[in-house]
């Protein structure tokens, strides 16, 4: 029977291994002065995960992300201020957010992979694609603005008077979750304020130098208008256009989203994982 032992222990250290293979791995990589926190699920082609603003990973995510990572290693990461990555003296933009995350996939030795971005995070792909183009195999941009004429009417007006007590609750909650100190929360919310208003529109020449396959992805009633869904769909050489049913987020079932119950998000991952596969 004591013989057995070593070996019963061996085949016990070998199941527990890749029983947290299986699991969610978060990990921390220090990048451009930054803590930045980013998790590991599945096995397959890299697919990189961008949250919204004010946002985390599972909070945009977490509904589609389990399903995701069945047919793809997906590398989802929290940004500078969100979630479980610090914030740092210097002000959020969409060109430093592309900076970070091709800086994070080089110290993961990861040469080239898929993005796929939500709102804030979608501009973001569109940037990594300017600023990174070797890196990236397909995009997937939903719900995501190229200029600021691509938002619905009034959105920043309404964003110059937004308070921190404008912010959805569920995503105050998931912060506080991670984070308790509601120094943070006021700073990221300053933050991902400050960065909107003074949003510069991406020229018509750099979106055009975008040369992957990119799925355009936006929701009927969203914040993002849809003809301006259309015309990024048509500058960019290469992409496809998908409009789904619902607002900012309803089809990826997004924490904000009223439908908890919708199966549109098991469309979406569908039409995800087609788009990929081609």
């Amino acid at each position: 029977m004591t013989r057995r032992l070593p070996t019963i222990t061996l085949l016990m250290l070998v199941f527990l291994s890749m029983k947290a293979q299986q699991t969610q791995i978060g990990s921390y990589a220090q990048v451009n002065g930054l803590k930045m926190y980013y998790e590991i699920h599945g096995k397959g082609n890299p697919l990189v995960l961008l949250h919204g603003g004010g946002s985390t990973i599972a909070t945009t995510f977490g509904r589609i992300l389990p399903e995701l990572a069945k047919a793809h290693q997906v590398i989802a990461v929290e940004l500078q201020a969100h979630g479980h990555t610090t914030d740092i003296d210097r002000p959020l933009s969409f060109e430093q957010d592309a900076d970070d995350v091709a800086a994070l996939l080089k110290q993961l030795s990861i040469k080239k992979a898929s993005f796929m971005g939500f709102s804030n995070g979608g501009t973001t792909c569109l940037q990594i694609a300017i600023r990174h183009p070797d890196l990236v195999d397909k995009l997937i941009v939903a719900s995501s603005n190229y200029k600021r004429g691509g938002l619905q009417p009034g959105f920043f007006e309404g964003m110059e008077q937004a308070t921190l007590d404008n912010m959805p609750q569920p995503l105050k909650d998931a912060y506080y979750a991670i984070n308790p100190d509601p120094k943070g929360l006021q700073a990221m919310f300053e933050r991902d304020k400050a960065r909107m208003l003074a949003f510069k529109d991406i020229s018509d020449e750099q979106i055009k130098s975008i040369q992957v396959p990119v799925l355009v992805v936006n929701g009927d009633t969203d914040v993002i208008r849809t003809e301006h869904a259309l015309e990024l769909s048509r500058m960019l050489p290469h992409a496809q256009l998908a409009i789904l049913p619902g607002g900012h987020g309803d089809y990826l079932g997004e924490i904000c989203a009223p439908n908890k119950t919708s199966n549109m998000p098991v469309f979406f991952v569908a039409l995800i994982n087609d788009f990929l596969g081609k």
